[in-house]
This record gives structure tokens, sequence and C-alpha cells, in this order.
């Protein structure tokens, strides 16, 4: 029981988190090989988006790193990785848009976002909260400093939570102004679609990964006791 505790939890947990991180980067692989009809670059169509709606004071940055993509809810500023930014693919397009979303979240003073902007400031965190988990679970909990570990956790979770609302939104508003924009085709939006959701389950997995945790350390907590 205390090797499964120790060991099996945080294996399982480090599984969802590698498969989820797995399905989005082959779903993006997938759909980044297939250009749209009209050739339109991820910029092209986050200008587009972003004028539409009000937001032409919105910024568009190309920056390095793979799927670094992000909003930058302090500076104003859409950042898009290189593929996305110059790429004419169907994961392109669809996104840029769903950072678009966040756009367009900030500027309607979407709640949960700002919730999540006040509760950790860095725009990429959410991206790595299971990983972050699964670190502070065994390090804590090596440490003996169990107590610490959980309230850690717990703070992560509460995070993933506000983060769960905010990333689903941003792709269902992506998703409508795709349908009205003509960016992509009926088929080509089924795909951008699939391409989003796949990426929405990174974030539950990290939910789930960081509930392991929890349950791991209250266990040990447990055994302690004893």
């Amino acid at each position: 029981m205390d090797f499964f505790i120790i060991y099996g939890l945080t294996f399982i947990a480090l599984i969802i988190t590698l498969l989820a991180q797995t399905f989005v980067s082959s779903s993006y692989s997938a759909y980044s090989k297939v250009p749209n009809m009209r050739r339109l670059t991820g910029k092209e169509a986050a200008r587009f988006l972003l004028d539409k709606n009000g937001l032409g004071n919105i910024q568009i940055e190309e920056v390095g790193g793979y799927l670094t993509d992000h909003y930058d809810p302090t500076r104003k500023v859409v950042r898009l990785s290189k593929n996305i930014y110059r790429g004419t693919s169907i994961a392109s397009v669809a996104v840029a848009c769903h950072e678009c979303g966040h756009a367009i979240q900030d500027k309607e003073g979407y709640v949960f976002m700002r919730i999540r902007a006040s509760l950790v400031p860095l725009v990429n965190f959410s991206s790595y909260a299971g990983y972050f988990a699964i670190l502070f679970g065994i390090l804590l909990g090596a440490l003996d400093l169990i107590w610490l570990g959980i309230i850690a956790e717990i703070v992560i979770l509460l995070f993933q939570v506000v983060t769960l609302p905010v990333e689903f939104d941003a792709s269902k508003r992506a998703l409508q102004e795709l349908k009205g924009t003509s960016f992509l085709t009926d088929e080509e939006l089924g795909q951008g679609r699939k391409m989003l959701t796949a990426a929405a389950l990174t974030y539950v997995a990290s939910v789930a990964t960081t509930l392991i945790q929890i349950v791991r350390l209250i266990l040990l907590f447990g055994r302690r006791e004893d």
C-alpha cells in the first residue's frame, strides 16, 4: 500500500498529464499540415477578428517556441508562435482565433478570466499546472511537509478550476466567430473544433492530476498518523 501511495499515484498522474499533452500535440501536428482553403495566416485571421470586435488596439506579436500562443491581458497583446503566426493551416487559424477569444473575454470583463488573472498573473502557468502539481506533491511529500503540500495543491486546483471555463469559453467564442466569417469551410470548421477540443482536454487532465496528488498527500498524512 505504501509503495502505491508514494509511487503508484504519482505515476498515474504523470501518465494522465503526458497522454493529454501527447493528444494535443498529435492533433496540432495533424491539422497543422492541412492548409485552409483561403490560405489565411494565423496573424491575418487574428487581426480581422480583433478589428471586427472593436479591438484594433490589441497588438499581435510573433514569439518563439512550440504552442506558446497566449493572450497577455496586462499588455493587451496576442502572442502567436511562429507556426501559428505565419502558418496557413487549419490549426493556425483555430489557435489564433482561440487566443482572440481571450481578448474578447478581457474586453467584456469575463469574470472567470479576471479571477484567473488575479490568482496567477503568469499567462503561461495554466499550460504547466499539471506538472507543477506533480512536482509539489513529490517534493513536499518527500520533505514530510504534507500539510503544506496539500495547501499548495488546493491552490493549484483552485486556479485550474477557474481556468477550465476560461479556456472552454474562449474556444466557444472562436468557433462562433469562425462560423460567421467563412474563414473555414464546414469541413475545416469541424477539424478546427477537434483541434480546440484536444487542447481543452489538457486542462481537464491537469485537474485530474492535481486531484490525484491531493488524495496521495492525504493518504500519506493518514499513514503518518497511524
